[in-house]
């Protein structure tokens, strides 16, 4: 991938690694940015490049519209991400929304292209896909009940609740999000080849262990289920416990990556 910068409109690398042997892409929750994993470079040996998705409508893309399908977001992803896709190894990590997405992704890739997609999936705070969503849609509420939606999910600081003007902005972007999720028909399909890491947080009082556990029909690979301290949001209070584990996960990857690619 020379000549290509890492940080572009999609993909922004905190710690730019052209040394690394693999890469591993995360995909932020609804509302949120690449910004979410700026610190996990720093946090992770130098194997690996870490790359944060930055999706259309938030932050430094703030100005474009954000996506509301599921389908033309793994479309672009798709392609937007192909040129990292050619030369290292890579996995997928996703929370929440995310989740949904990286694994969407890995099955186009899978299915329309013939460069690898992730050696690995990690899926974080999020119900099996072939589970129905047992809560009915928030992404068309008005605007006094969709914030009080947002409280109860614990998620969106309180400061950013009781300002008028951070709202205007942020609301379109989270209704733009939800409804990625609350539109999304999973497709049955054959699993993934890829090993599937799937983990939540102890205290999210909507995703259980029994829901993420139902991931494991999702891959033809190794399944692992790890719970953190923490709510639906646990990967802020237990990152340091996550990154451990995503690390443990990975050294049987790097090593065949550092032989390869190294």
């Amino acid at each position: 991938m020379s000549g290509l910068s890492r940080n572009t409109l999609w993909v922004k690398c905190s710690k730019p690694n052209p040394q690394a042997c693999f890469r591993l892409f995360c995909f932020p929750y609804a509302g949120g940015g690449a910004s979410l994993f700026r610190n996990w470079a720093n946090r992770l040996p130098g194997e690996v490049e870490v790359c944060a998705v930055q999706l259309p409508g938030r932050e430094d893309r703030l100005a474009e519209p954000a996506f509301t399908r599921m389908l033309p977001l793994i479309e672009a992803l798709a392609s937007a991400l192909s040129p990292y896709l050619q030369d290292k190894p890579c996995a997928f990590f996703g929370h929440s929304m995310g989740a949904f997405v990286s694994f969407e992704l890995a099955r186009y890739l899978r299915k329309h292209h013939t460069h690898a997609g992730p050696l690995q999936l990690f899926v974080s705070a999020q119900r099996a896909p072939q589970l129905p969503d047992p809560e009915p849609p928030i992404h068309a509420l008005p605007d006094n009940e969709l914030i009080e939606e947002l409280r109860d999910l614990n998620g969106t600081p309180t400061e950013i609740l009781q300002n008028v003007e951070v709202l205007e902005l942020t609301l379109p972007l989270l209704r733009a999000d939800f409804a990625i999720c609350e539109t999304y028909h999973f497709i049955p399909g054959a699993p993934l080849l890829c090993p599937i890491f799937a983990c939540g947080g102890i205290d999210d009082k909507d995703i259980d262990r029994e829901k993420i556990s139902a991931w494991r029909e999702q891959t033809q690979g190794s399944f692992t289920l790890r719970m953190f301290p923490g709510d639906h949001f646990f990967l802020h209070r237990s990152q340091t416990e996550l990154l451990q584990a995503i690390y443990q996960q990975l050294t049987s990857l790097l090593r065949y990556a550092a032989q390869r690619y190294g």
